[in-house]
């Protein structure tokens, strides 16, 4: 606190002797007030660095990060104005944590419409079960944020502004950003200078308490565990109250994940005093399929909530 005191009053004597009052916004989440000062002007600025041609396109297949001679793979699709540093939005993909791919799953569906609103949109592997066990996935999605806030220059990017949404297993590994810091020992590999924490989190149906035992959970899931504690797997498990903000969208008829499972994520982060909502969907199955009538909200109303939600903590 001594130190968050004197850079305070600095900022204090500056704006005194300017004539003029400058207010900026702390990275929350990403570390405590008293050790990460708040975010200076140059780190909204453009970067000089950043190819404009790349505006509105997309990059396939950028190698982020490289494990055991394993290239892992992300697609980069650029906002088509660039009017300073994008906020971003990481896109994580379900499939059991054994298969599928950054271009598929529920989620892919608000890719382009968060491209539309400006955000730098990045979708990303990870290494898959039963080549590779857990702690493998979070470990390359963690690594995968460090490579963003190591490249932010190249990418134009804020590192202060990062977002994560995913749906299922990818739903378990945004809630796992959300609420681990390395103190939970996930992050390893490269960039390890900097940090894997995320400032906004929109979980879709994914668990939350593999405690618990349901039709898509640990038990039926060993050999993508092995012997891992459940617990320890348990995004529930490490809430604290510098968690960031968490949007979470749950089928009321999932039974592959049921709705408790956001249920018990939503009381822990609330208990917390995190800002945290679970929006139910009415209808819907796992992945919002219809369930017995048209699902409410509807799909594209779904997307213009995660859109909403990011444009609200990250801009």
């Amino acid at each position: 606190m001594k130190r968050l005191s004197i850079f305070i009053t600095l900022l204090a004597v500056v704006s005194l002797a300017c004539n003029r009052t400058q207010s900026q916004p702390t990275a929350a989440g990403v570390e405590p007030v008293e050790t990460q000062p708040t975010v200076q002007n140059e780190a909204v600025l453009p970067s000089s660095e950043f190819d404009s041609s790349k505006l509105g396109t997309v990059a396939k297949d950028i190698t982020y990060c490289t494990v055991d001679g394993v290239e892992l793979k992300m697609d980069v699709y650029y906002p088509s104005e660039n009017i300073g540093r994008f906020p971003v939005t990481m896109y994580v993909h379900g499939g059991g944590w054994s298969s599928g791919d950054k271009a598929q799953g529920a989620g892919v569906v608000e890719i382009s419409e968060l491209q539309q609103a400006g955000f730098l949109v990045v979708s990303v592997n990870y290494r898959l079960a039963p080549e590779y066990e857990f702690p493998a996935m979070i470990e390359d999605v963690k690594c995968a944020v460090r490579s963003l806030r190591a490249h932010a220059d190249e990418y134009n990017l804020d590192p202060n502004r990062i977002g994560v949404w995913g749906g299922s297993a990818g739903g378990h590994l945004v809630n796992l950003l959300g609420t681990t810091d390395e103190s939970a020992g996930f992050d390893v590999g490269e960039y390890l200078e900097y940090s894997s924490r995320v400032q906004a989190v929109v979980d879709m149906f994914g668990p939350a308490d593999l405690t618990v035992q349901f039709e898509g959970g640990y038990e039926s899931a060993s050999r993508v565990f092995g012997g891992f504690d459940a617990a320890l797997a348990s995004p529930v498990t490490y809430v604290t109250a510098d968690d960031p903000p968490f949007l979470m969208l749950h089928g009321e008829k999932d039974a592959l994940v049921p709705i408790e499972q956001s249920e018990i994520l939503l009381a822990a982060l609330q208990a917390a005093g995190v800002p945290a909502e679970l929006v139910p969907v009415a209808n819907a199955g796992h992945s919002f399929k219809p369930n017995g009538g048209q699902i409410s909200p509807s799909r594209k109303e779904i997307t213009q909530l995660v859109v909403t939600f990011f444009e609200e903590t990250l801009k």
